[in-house]
């Protein structure tokens, strides 16, 4: 972590071509839309866009890529999605094989990318109310959790919802769940709140993804979807190459989170 905030989407996609940005981008040019990385070979591609059209909390569409085009110039002119997140993830038959920062190598003619919305696009939202956030505070990577809530399947891709989790007083959550619900497209509002093991969380300290949570007294766990849950879905499906981004390491756009408002 850093503990430096870019104001400008444009400025940190440059910093995290050059490899001086490498961390997570909870809190990082507030205000626009950041997304979740889907990379799959054509043959897949039909599959995973229903995948998608059936689990619209966990998997709202950003935007989706021609095969082989690593541009989307809808999401930002000079974006380019090889080298324009900071950590990515290569599954080979739904194995994890490496965490790159850079996909040109890794690039092919075939491969259609999908881009997901993200739940740190409402955070600005939250900190312009007067909300703590705890892992932008703590200048951590948010917490994310496997549940036992299922999506609803498409093809071979299956599998279990993930979800991130803040921690809020009473007061403050009820305030979340109001302000995130106006951004559907950054997964809305949240899926749970309270007890964890109601979804199927055993640990809430020790999360699947992420770092471990800044829980204070007498505050409550709100849980919303998350844009890992594809990553389950592919881990499932097992194709041949697979690429998404490294949890907590998004692509963040030009887009204005509050058009969705």
């Amino acid at each position: 972590m850093t503990g430096e905030f870019e104001r400008s989407p444009r400025t940190l996609r440059e910093r995290i071509r050059s490899g001086s940005f490498t961390g997570p981008t909870s809190g990082q040019a507030p205000g626009y839309f950041q997304g979740n990385l889907a990379i799959l070979p054509e043959a897949l591609a039909g599959d995973f866009l229903r995948f998608c059209v059936l689990n619209p909390k966990p998997c709202p569409l950003l935007a989706v890529g021609e095969a082989g085009d690593p541009r989307l110039p809808t999401l930002g002119a000079d974006v380019d999605i090889r080298t324009d997140v900071p950590r990515y993830r290569i599954f080979r038959d739904g194995e994890l094989v490496g965490s790159p920062g850079d996909l040109t190598k890794e690039w092919r003619d075939d491969l259609v990318t999908f881009v997901i919305g993200c739940s740190f696009s409402f955070e600005a939202a939250l900190q312009r109310a007067g909300i703590r956030v705890p892992h932008i505070d703590a200048d951590t990577n948010v917490p994310m959790y496997v549940t036992n809530i299922a999506t609803k399947p498409a093809g071979p891709f299956a599998g279990p919802i993930v979800v991130s989790m803040r921690a809020f007083s009473p007061q403050d959550a009820i305030r979340a769940i109001v302000l995130s619900d106006r951004q559907p497209l950054a997964h809305g509002a949240p899926l749970h709140f309270g007890d964890p093991a109601a979804i199927g969380i055993a640990d809430i300290m020790n999360p699947d993804f992420g770092d471990a949570p800044v829980i204070g007294p007498n505050e409550v766990p709100v849980f919303w979807a998350c844009g890992v849950t594809p990553q389950m879905a592919i881990r499932a499906a097992r194709p041949d190459i697979a690429i998404t981004h490294d949890p907590g390491h998004m692509l963040v756009t030009d887009l204005l989170a509050e058009r969705s408002s």
